[in-house]
Parts: C-alpha cells; structure tokens; sequence
C-alpha cells in the first residue's frame, strides 16, 4: 500500500485551507461536514464561500502564506493555484508533524482525499493512490449502486442495539444476530423507509426467546428489458443476496448473470404455448421456497407489473402469509422505445401512449379497437408478434390510416437489437421476410417517424 486508509476525527478541531478558489471551496465543505473548525487562508475569496461567510461557519484570513500559519492546526491543505505556495504549504505542516494535503500532488501529501461514498455513519472511501483521481471517482459511482442510501440509517439502527445484542449473546450467536438482522427484513424495511416497523421488529425479535429469524421472503423484481444497466439499485442489491432465484425466458443472460454466484437457478420461462412451469405451480413454488426459510427473488423481464402475472404471485404470497417485496422495472415499451429512438409521446405527434398485450387467445384479440385506433395516440403490443396481422386489419378498418407507422423492436436494449420499421400495409410482410422472432415489440403511431432524427443508441454487438 501506498498510503494508510485510516479515517481522522476533526470534530470540533482546527482546520487550515490555503486557497480561495473553487476547489478550496469544495475541500473546505468536506471538512466542515466532518464538524471541522475551518480556517480560510487567501488574499480574496470566491463567490464559492459567500454562503459559508454568512452564514459563519468559516474564519477567513485575508493575507498571502507564510511558514508560521500553519501553527495550531490539525489538519491543513492546500488548494492554490501557485506551485511554490503549496509546497511551502506541504514542507512547513510536515516540519511540524501536521497532516497535510496538497490538491492533485500527490508526492507532497502525507495523506490523499478520496472519492467518498456517506451514507453517515457509515463511510466508504475510494482512493487510487492519487494515481488516477478520475478512476477512484468512477469506482465509487460504481459502488453508489451497492450501497444504498438506507445503510445510514440501518447503521444508526443497529448502533441502538449494540449493548442489548451483546448482553444476551456470546461472540459467534452475535455475529450470527447480526448477519441475519442485516442481511434479512428487517434491513429491508429500513431501505423501504419504514424505520420505526424496523425498530419495533428488532426490539421484538431480541424479545422472543425462541429466536425465530428463519422464515424465508419472496423479492418480485423487475429486471427490465435486457440491458442490466437498466437495472434499479434495490433490483441489483436484492439478487446479490438472494438464495434462489426463479427467472423468465425474457431475463437477459446479463441481468441473470449479476444474481448471486451461490443462488439456486430454476427456469419457469414462459414462450408460445409451451411453459417450462404452468402459472399456478410457480406462485405455489415461491410459497414453498419461502417456507423453507429463503431467500427468493422472482426475476422478470421487464416490470412484474405489466403484463408480468406479478399481482397473481403476490395475491397467492399474502394469502399464505410470506413476507413479500415488489421491485419496478423498465418496463418494455420505455426501454426498448428509448434505445430505438423513439419517443412514446411527442407534443406534435402523440398526446397519449396505451400498453396492450397482443397475445393471442382461442386464436383471436380480444381487445377494443375503437379505442386503439384513436388519432394523435401511440399503442404499444406486447406479444403480439403471431398476431400481427390481425393488428393491422383491425387497425385500418376502426379508422387508423393504413399509412400509420409502426415498428418492430426485437430483443431491444441488448447487443441483438433489430428495429424494422413500415406501416400497417407492410408490417405483416417485414415480419414474414423478416424472419422476427420474439420477443418483439410493436409500436404504432406517428411518433414511429422520428426515428431516424432521435435515434441516439444503437447496443454494439
């Protein structure tokens, strides 16, 4: 290691900044966050620290550095835009043993800033040595992901309870506590915002002599249309932790492959008259699966409640008492519609967007087709790629245009991405010629025409 990760208490403790630009503007927020008593050294200050003078939360020393002034601080850096003043800043803080930090010069600090992630009290900091400031600071956004903003929170929580958990259990029980508490519904609760049900769970849990924690929890989560870039932060956090994961044929081999290394895989894909698992023998699975204490997150593509089947799953789930979690997705229609470059309202082209499953039923659509085929409206078809056809016809003939058109996004958001455009004449012969396969979503309407002047992303394969 370069440098010591260690963390400094400066509480209530004297800070010195030499600068008055933008950047000492920004190390003098970090220390002042950290309760540090922050002195500002510099012949003229920024409009940066208008709010801090004040408000009165800084001292501001109008003079040029001098070796002297770094007597009586803590902590001091140096943030001007003169070489020789920071490393006069830098040789006079080390001659006196003071810590000192000397912006992007790294061979004159005797510590280094990093990139942090504050989820007080709890603090993840990120550092590169000061060899690539640019790559610590991509690392913590990465890490933003996996730490939600909860864990502040749940900290302070678990700090409450600190002295009762060690009372009543030795070294090993503790842990074991702890690790089921903070990876379990109580932790989950907190990330949803219901602190107080979290607290009065703990305290309930701590007086049950019994000590039941191993009832299991079902997560129906929403994997969105393929890209895992796409997932939310609580969709990536739950599959990490999961124990078993059952997934559906439109989950992405990527959005599959960011699930817990150890968890138990089971398909229940869904395609064209052929189910690995009919509906009702995975809502009883996801009970089953429960009931053996688990951790169970259902993976859908898309959004479990957009044509997901995700409030039957649920209904069965709180009729048998499991405890459930229901994590939204990008749907379909916005991610793929994104990726092709085709806004799904537009002022002058689409006051209105409709989300309809084209899935075909006893051979037929059973759908209203004068309210589909209104002017100025975008209708998206989910599964209806074996009934196109049969859109079209009953498009044209409750009054839309047969010139309305319309596009085909097969396996949109991934490396596979086709977008075929026509109208409702033409769109039955592309998908013929085409050879399109599902998953495929169908958009009709005006909108379908921006197209070529929005597309922004295309996936690379």
């Amino acid at each position: 290691m370069d440098f010591l990760p260690i963390f400094l208490n400066i509480r209530d403790q004297p800070c010195l900044v030499v600068g008055g630009g933008e950047v000492a503007a920004r190390k003098t927020a970090l220390l002042l966050r950290a309760g540090g008593r922050v002195t500002v050294l510099a012949p003229a200050l920024s409009t940066a620290f208008d709010g801090y003078l004040a408000e009165g939360k800084i001292t501001h020393r109008a003079a040029n550095f001098h070796g002297e002034d770094v007597a009586d601080y803590a902590l001091v850096i140096a943030a001007t835009n003169d070489d020789a003043v920071n490393r006069a800043v830098a040789d006079s803080a080390k001659a006196r043993r003071i810590p000192v930090n000397v912006v992007d010069q790294p061979a004159l600090c005797s510590f280094i800033m990093p990139s942090i992630i504050d989820r007080s009290p709890v603090i993840v900091a990120v550092s590169s040595g000061g060899a690539s400031p640019v790559l610590a600071r991509l690392l913590r956004a990465r890490l933003e992901s996996l730490v939600p903003a909860g864990y502040g929170r749940l900290a302070t929580l678990v700090a409450s309870f600190r002295n009762h958990v060690k009372a009543r259990f030795q070294p090993v029980e503790r842990r074991r506590f702890w690790e089921r508490v903070l990876q379990g519904p109580i932790a989950e609760l907190v990330f949803s915002g219901r602190d107080s049900d979290a607290r009065a769970a703990l305290q309930a849990t701590l007086d049950d002599t019994r000590l039941t924690l191993d009832s299991g929890e079902v997560y129906l989560v929403g994997g969105g249309p393929g890209d895992p870039d796409l997932l939310t932060f609580r969709a990536l956090r739950l599959m990490q932790q999961a124990d078993v994961v059952v997934y559906d044929r439109l989950v992405s081999p990527a959005v599959l492959n960011l699930v817990r290394l150890e968890a138990e895989r089971i398909y229940a894909g869904k395609e064209r008259a052929k189910h690995a698992l009919p509906q009702e023998d995975i809502n009883h699975l996801l009970v089953r699966l429960a009931k053996q204490g688990k951790r169970v997150v259902r993976l859908k593509g898309g959004d479990p409640f957009i044509f997901g089947r995700g409030g039957e799953e649920i209904a069965t789930l709180a009729a048998e008492g499991i405890p459930f979690q229901v994590v939204p997705g990008i749907t379909a229609a916005a991610g793929c519609a994104s990726y092709a470059g085709i806004p799904l309202t537009h002022r002058d082209y689409s006051q209105s967007v409709v989300f309809v499953t084209g899935h075909l039923q006893d051979g037929s659509m059973n759908l209203n087709w004068q309210a589909l085929a209104q002017p100025r409206q975008t209708v998206v078809f989910y599964m209806g790629l074996h009934g196109v056809d049969i859109l079209c016809q009953q498009l044209i003939a409750h009054g839309l245009p047969a010139s309305t058109p319309a596009a085909l996004i097969q396996q949109g958001t991934t490396p596979q991405q086709r977008v075929l455009t026509g109208d409702l004449t033409t769109l039955a012969d592309i998908v013929n010629k085409g050879n399109v396969k599902a998953p495929t979503l169908i958009i009709v309407g005006e909108v379908v025409r921006l197209r070529d002047k929005l597309k922004w992303f295309e996936p690379v394969p």
